[in-house]
């Protein structure tokens, strides 16, 4: 639980800040933390806790379009390999999302793609890959998500913004 808490919620006071984790792992792929963070809040943020702030989830699947939400690692393994099992490979991944069809071999195994840390560092390097080709880092959130269709990186776009603007605000 432990490492739930340093993901989930870090050092940080209020759901808005941007925890140690992420900041750390923007800084050492040369990413802005608050962009990094609201892809986060956007791919699988939850509302958490009493006052229910929105913060990212590491157990989080989304299976053919299903999101899914578990209360442990273990449980959301076990729904990745039976996912695997069945040919469903359209599998997003842990706190960032991070696509098992394309990017299984940066993903390891099904038990290492939900090591936040892990997957934190797997979606920096997606990010990154975007940044280069792209050369804008808002440009770089939609081909994050979907960098062949310009409609659905579009809307992603405006998603992940509206969770950027608050983290910034609030910062």
């Amino acid at each position: 639980m432990l490492l739930v808490n340093c993901i989930v919620h870090g050092d940080a006071a209020s759901a808005s800040e941007i925890p140690a984790a992420y900041r750390q792992i923007a800084l050492s792929n040369r990413i802005p933390a608050e962009i990094f963070y609201a892809i986060a809040l956007a791919e699988s943020g939850r509302n958490l806790g009493a006052n229910q702030a929105r913060r990212p989830w590491p157990w989080t699947l989304n299976i053919h379009g299903k999101g899914m939400f578990f209360s442990d690692r273990h449980s959301a393994w076990r729904t990745i390999v039976a996912a695997l099992a069945k040919q469903q490979s359209s599998v997003d991944i842990g706190l960032m999302q991070v696509n098992w069809r394309y990017h299984h071999e940066r993903l390891g195994d099904p038990w290492q793609a939900l090591d936040p840390y892990h997957n934190l560092r797997v979606g920096a390097d997606i990010l990154r890959e975007c940044f280069t080709s792209e050369r804008d880092w808002w440009a770089s959130v939609g081909c994050y998500h979907a960098p062949a269709n310009p409609a659905r990186a579009e809307r992603y776009l405006r998603r992940v913004l509206s969770r950027w603007q608050r983290v910034v605000n609030a910062g």
